[in-house]
């Protein structure tokens, strides 16, 4: 069997605001899949400056993709 040419696998979870959020980019830039999409942000994201250190004691669930109301629920904009 040929080597992978990206071995390592990365396993996320997302909320299904946040999926739409990431299917409509990903469509928007024409994206030949969400594994690109998802790389193409990341790398955007690591070249952007102004990013804070996550501090001690941050749980994964304070980063969101999207803006929140503070209860933790999507603030999508959607009434």
């Amino acid at each position: 069997m040929a080597e992978l040419e990206r071995p390592e696998r990365l396993q996320i979870m997302l909320t299904s605001d946040e999926l739409a959020a990431l299917e409509n980019w990903r469509y928007d830039k024409r994206m030949p899949s969400r594994s690109a999409a998802v790389r193409e942000l990341l790398r955007r994201g690591l070249a952007s400056d102004g990013f804070l250190t996550a501090e001690q004691g941050v749980k994964s669930q304070d980063f969101g993709i999207l803006p929140t109301d503070g209860n933790g629920i999507a603030d999508t904009g959607k009434e």
